[in-house]
C-alpha cells in the first residue's frame, strides 16, 4: 500500500473533520454565548466568530478530502483478491459506498435544511457534528477488526526514480527478450506488501530504467533504487500513465453533472413550482436525482448484475469500464431531456408574451424529473465504476494515491464549466441579442447550449470508447 498505512492516516483525518465540525459549531454558537453578537472575548483577546468559522470549515474540507480516497480504498482492502467470493463482494462494496453516500446527501439536503430553517444553525452543526463524532468513533474502535496492509514506501519516489533511471539509460539499447530486464528475485516483489506485475508491451522507453548495467547493480543482491529498477516498479509508472486518457474522458462528465447545480437551478426558478398546495423549491428539486441513486444501486447490485451476467458470463456482469461507458451515455441524455425541456419552455414563454419578462413560465418544474433521473443514473454507472476500475487497476502499493487521482475529475470538471460558461456569453451575445444565458432566461437559448453540451458528450463518448478499447489491463503475479 502507500507510504502511510490507512487506518492512522483514516484516523488522523477523521479527528481534523471532526475539530472542524467542533468549531462551526462553536461559530454559530459564540453569538448566544457571549457580550458581544460578533465577538467571543478570552484570555488572550477577542476572537470573531467568522474567523472560526472560516477555520472550521478549511479543516472539514481538508480532512474530508483527504479522507476519502483512503477511506474507499481501505474498505476495499477488507477483501481478498485472491478469493472469488471476496472479489465479488469487493464490488458490491463500492456500490453500498456510493448508497451511504447518497442517502447521507439526501439526509443533509433535506432534514438537516429544515432543521436549520426552524430550529437554527446551532442545531443543524449539533446533529452533524454528532454523526461525524459518531463516524469517528466507530472507525477508531473498530480498528482491532481491520486488515491492514503492509508498508510499500512513497508511491511517488518510485515514479521519480523509473524517470531518472530511464533517462539516463536513454541511449541504451533494450534487450530483445523481455525476460533479461531487471527484476527482484525471488516470490514477491520488492515492494513490500505488493504482487509483482507482468512486462507489458508499449511505453517501452520507461523499459530503460530496468535494463542491468555494471553501476546500476554491483551484485545480484544489492540494488540501487536511482540506478536501476525493477519490472514491476517501470509498470506501475505504466499503469499511471494508462490510465490517464480514461480519467480524461470522465473530466466533461464531471462538468456536465455540475449543471445539476447551477443551470438546472436557474432553469428551475423560472417554471411553475407549486404542485398542488405545496411549493417545490428549485434547488431541492435536486433531491431526484439522489433518490434516483439510492433506488438504482440495489436494483443494479440485485437485478442487472444478473441480467448481465447472463450475457457477459463474468461475475460482476460488465467490466468497470462498461459500467462507466453506460453511465456518460445516461449524462449525454440528461443534457439532451434539460433542451428539450428548455426548448418548450422558450415556447410556451413565446405563446404567453413573456419574453422580454423575467416571470415564471407556467410549465410545471416536475417536466425537469427526467434530467435528474439521468444524472443519478449516471452516477450509479460512472462513479462507481470509475471508483472500481481504478482501484482495481491500479498497483497495490498506490491504491489511495490513484483513488485520489480519480475524485480529482470532480475538481477538473468544475474548472472545465466555469471556463465554458465563461466562454458562451463571448461567443453568443451580440449587440441587441442576450446570448445563451443571459439573467432573464425567457430571453436567452439555454436549450442551444444544453444541445451543445449533449454534443461535447456524445464526442466524448466516442473518445472514452476510443481509449477504453486499447486500454491494457494489468497483469498481476501472486505472491
Amino acid at each position: 500500500m502507500d507510504s502511510t498505512d490507512k487506518g492512522p492516516l483514516l484516523e488522523k483525518h477523521s479527528s481534523s473533520s471532526l475539530q472542524g465540525m467542533m468549531m462551526l459549531l462553536l461559530s454559530v454558537a459564540l453569538p448566544l454565548i457571549s457580550t458581544s453578537p460578533q465577538v467571543w472575548i478570552t484570555p488572550t483577546g477577542p476572537v470573531s466568530s467568522q474567523y472560526i468559522f472560516f477555520v472550521g470549515l478549511y479543516m472539514v474540507a481538508i480532512g474530508y478530502g483527504a479522507q476519502k480516497p483512503c477511506i474507499l480504498s481501505f474498505g476495499a482492502d477488507q477483501f481478498d483478491d485472491t478469493d472469488e467470493v471476496e472479489r465479488t463482494k469487493k464490488s458490491s462494496f463500492f456500490n453500498w459506498y456510493y448508497f451511504t453516500i447518497n442517502a447521507a446527501s439526501l439526509i443533509s439536503g433535506t432534514i438537516i435544511v429544515w432543521v436549520q430553517d426552524h430550529e437554527g444553525w446551532v442545531w443543524g452543526f449539533t446533529i452533524s457534528t454528532a454523526f461525524v463524532a459518531l463516524g469517528a468513533c466507530t472507525l477508531f474502535f473498530g480498528s482491532a477488526t481491520y486488515r491492514f496492509q503492509k508498508l510499500g514506501g512513497s508511491p511517488l519516489a518510485r515514479v521519480c526514480q523509473v524517470l531518472v533511471v530511464a533517462t539516463r539509460n536513454f541511449d541504451k539499447d533494450l534487450p530483445c527478450d523481455s525476460t533479461a530486464l531487471y527484476e527482484f528475485l525471488g516470490q514477491g516483489s520488492a515492494i513490500q506488501g505488493s504482487r509483482k506485475l507482468e512486462h507489458t508491451d508499449g511505453l517501452n522507453f520507461f523499459d530503460r530504467a530496468a535494463i542491468v548495467t555494471p553501476s546500476g547493480c554491483e551484485s545480484p543482491r544489492q540494488l540501487s533504487t536511482w540506478k536501476i529498477c525493477t519490472v514491476t516498479q517501470v509498470e506501475e509508472l505504466k499503469i499511471l500513465i494508462r490510465m490517464l486518457p480514461i480519467w480524461s474522458t470522465v473530466i466533461l462528465y464531471s462538468t456536465v453533472q455540475e449543471h445539476m447545480f447551477s443551470t438546472f437551478i436557474e432553469q428551475g426558478m423560472v417554471m411553475e413550482k407549486h404542485f398542488g398546495s405545496f411549493e417545490i423549491p428549485a434547488a431541492s428539486f435536486q433531491s431526484v436525482e439522489v433518490v434516483t441513486a439510492l433506488l438504482l444501486i440495489p436494483f443494479y447490485g440485485r437485478v442487472l448484475v444478473a441480467v448481465f451476467r447472463n450475457f457477459t458470463g463474468r461475475t460482476n456482469g460488465i467490466t468497470p469500464l462498461q459500467r462507466m461507458g453506460v453511465g456518460l451515455f445516461f449524462s449525454m441524455l440528461s443534457m439532451m431531456s434539460a433542451a428539450v425541456v428548455e426548448n418548450n419552455r422558450l415556447r410556451i414563454a413565446q405563446d404567453e408574451g413573456l419574453v422580454h419578462r423575467q416571470v415564471t413560465v407556467p410549465m410545471s418544474i416536475l417536466w425537469q424529473g427526467p434530467q435528474y433521473m439521468l444524472l443519478g443514473a449516471g452516477q450509479v454507472f460512472t462513479n462507481i465504476g470509475l471508483s472500481e476500475f481504478f482501484y482495481g487497476e491500479s498497483p497495490d502499493s498506490m491504491r489511495s494515491l490513484c483513488m485520489a487521482f480519480s475524485f480529482a475529475n470532480i475538481a477538473a470538471g468544475n474548472y472545465l464549466n466555469s471556463f465554458i460558461l465563461s466562454l458562451v456569453p463571448v461567443f453568443t451575445a451580440r449587440g441587441d441579442i442576450p446570448g445563451w444565458i443571459p439573467g432573464n432566461l425567457n430571453e436567452g437559448h439555454l436549450d442551444r447550449f444544453y444541445l451543445m453540451m449533449a454534443g461535447l458528450s456524445f464526442l466524448n463518448l466516442l473518445a472514452f470508447m476510443f481509449c477504453a478499447t486499447r486500454y491494457t489491463n494489468v497483469k498481476r503475479l501472486h505472491i
